[in-house]
This record gives structure tokens, sequence and C-alpha cells, in this order.
């Protein structure tokens, strides 16, 4: 089984980077929608559908980094150096956005630095976490298992535009979130605002998706070679399937399948990216082997995991259960 045991983690791993992004990109996405309404009931509105899940959504952000400390040491010890500045940036526009969640509610009516702070947070962290992204899809340079570039190697103009690629993902998940679960003038500020950032999404998909094979050899390799065109068409098929119909049902006026048409569009998306890079944990150079822990403590830790992820994944929906149902002018849970 050893030798299965660095899968086993990758997969984990992957999944916990998957439910961050969904789950945490729809609260993000409210702060990146933010600054687009001025009214304080409607901005009430907006925070207050996400208040019960945005603590716990982060939950999977620790798992997945942690996972990749205790489990590929070496991995980490490689992308930490290469990305210290944006994953700081990002942490810390995290803890701002935290902070202003809480404090606003308590500062009012003077609250109006923490609504700059809470949309400034989110749209910071959304955007950096789309700059480590197209980082790591470029490549990091490896020296003997160790980071061998500068400082600012990952400030690239394809990594700025995944960044804001991710800003407005994000969005489009945050406006098809207000959609579902509120009512009145929020839900058509999230009815407006999808409409414009799925093609926004869409494009941004598409400009990726000619961008990597263009400039990235082992990228063009995987997805332009036989067989492998045969088996890997569908994917962006699919994807122009989806698109085309969050559209539809934007257009239509239906509420809860913009949302999850916007969640698949993601989960396709992600896995274009798995796809494109595995087996490499660090491209071009460290795989998941590579890069693993020792097996004896990738098993110790596989056994806490195996009890740990049936309690998140039950508390998770546990909660998303108990406060189902839409938010209106005036309702809350402040």
């Amino acid at each position: 089984m050893e030798p299965y045991l660095p899968l086993i983690w990758a997969g984990l791993i992957g999944t916990a980077v998957a439910m961050y992004v969904i789950l945490d990109g729809f609260d993000l996405g409210i702060g990146v929608l933010f600054p687009f309404t001025r009214e304080e009931e409607d901005r009430d509105v907006m925070m207050n559908s996400v208040a019960p899940f945005w603590d716990g959504n982060e939950t999977w952000l620790v798992l997945g980094g942690g996972g990749l400390w205790v489990a590929f040491p070496t991995a980490y010890a490689v992308i930490m150096p290469a990305f210290y500045l944006p994953v700081i940036g990002m942490l810390l526009a995290l803890v701002l956005r935290g902070v202003s969640f809480e404090f606003r509610w308590v500062a009012k009516p003077s609250h109006c630095m923490w609504d700059v702070a809470f949309a400034g947070g989110s749209i910071t962290a959304a955007f950096l976490q789309g700059v480590i992204l197209g980082g790591l899809l470029q490549g990091v340079n490896v020296v003997d298992r160790q980071y061998a570039g500068g400082a600012f190697d990952w400030l690239t103009p394809f990594a700025v535009f995944v960044g804001i690629a991710v800003v407005a993902g994000y969005g489009l998940l945050g406006a098809t979130w207000l959609i579902m679960r509120t009512t009145g003038p929020v839900r058509e500020l999230g009815r407006h605002w999808a409409t414009i950032l799925l093609f926004a999404v869409l494009g941004a998909m598409a400009v990726i998706s000619l961008w990597t094979p263009l400039t990235i050899d082992r990228i063009a390799a995987r997805w332009f070679s036989l067989p492998n065109l045969y088996f890997l068409w569908p994917i962006p098929l699919a994807a122009a399937l989806i698109g085309f119909g969050v559209w539809h049902w934007l257009r239509q006026g239906r509420e809860n399948l913009p949302f999850f048409g916007t969640i698949a569009l993601f989960l396709l998306g992600y896995a274009g990216l798995v796809i494109s890079t595995a087996p490499y944990l660090v491209p071009p150079h460290l795989t998941f082997w590579d890069t693993a822990a020792a097996p004896s403590s990738q098993m110790f830790l596989l056994v806490g995991t195996v009890f740990l992820l049936p309690m998140i994944l039950g508390y998770t929906a546990f909660v998303y259960w108990m406060f189902r149902g839409k938010i209106g002018p005036g309702e809350g849970y402040h």
C-alpha cells in the first residue's frame, strides 16, 4: 500500500482545496460584490446570507495547507519560499476580512471603515489565491529539491491574469449565491452581476486554456497528444455546455440552478488544472512521490484524518441544513 499513500494524500488535499474554493469562494464573492451597492440594508443582507458559514468554510484551507505540510514536506518547503509574499498577503487579507465581518456590526453607525476592509480583504485574498495558482501552473525554479528563484518570480502577466480571473469567478459564485439565498434588491443585484461575471469567467477560462498550452510545452503535450486528445476533449465541451446552461437559467429567472451550475463549472476548471499538472505537486520538477513524507508518517496522519474528515463533513452539512432558506431585509443572525 505504501506506493499509493502519496496518491491518497494528494486526493485528500485536492478534495480539501476544491471544497475551500467552492465554499469560501462564494462568501469571498460577497465581498467582491460589496462595492456595487451603497445601501446599508442591502449590505446587511449580503453579509447575513453568509454569516453562519464563512468561518467554517475556511476549515478546508487549514486542512489543505496542513495536509501539504505534514504529508508533502518537501513540496511545502519549496512552495512557501516561492510564494511567501502572496501567501502572507492572502492570509493577512483573510484576517482583515474576518475581523471586519465581526467589527462591522458593533461599530454601527460608524462602520464605513469596516465595509472597506471587508471588500478590500475579500478582493485581495481572491486575487492573491489566483496569483499563487498562476505561478504554480507556470512552474517553480527548483535546484536540488530547493527553491532557487527570486522573491518576485511569481509576478508575471499570466499569474496576474489568473488572479483577476479568480476574482471574477468568486464574484460569480457570490452573485449566484445571492440569487439563491436572498430576496428583493439584493437578489436582483446578484442576478445583474451574475450574467456579466459569467461571460467574464467563460472568457477567462478560454484564454487560460489557450495561453497555457501555447507557452508551456508539458501542458500542450498533455492535452493535444494522442490518444490523450480523444479522452480529454469532453471536458472543455462540458464546460461550454454548463456555461450555456447557467446563462439560460439566469434568463429564465431560476434561483438554485445557476449556483449549482457555477459549482460544476468550477469543478470542471479544477479538473482541467489537475490534468495539466499531475503527477507534479511542484511543476515541473517534483512529483507526489518526490515530495512525500515517510510512509509511516503518512499512515499515522491518515488514521487521524479518517476520523477527522467525517466530522468536518458532518458539521458542514449540519450547518448548511440548519440555516437553509432565504434571508430578507431585517433578518439575520447577528
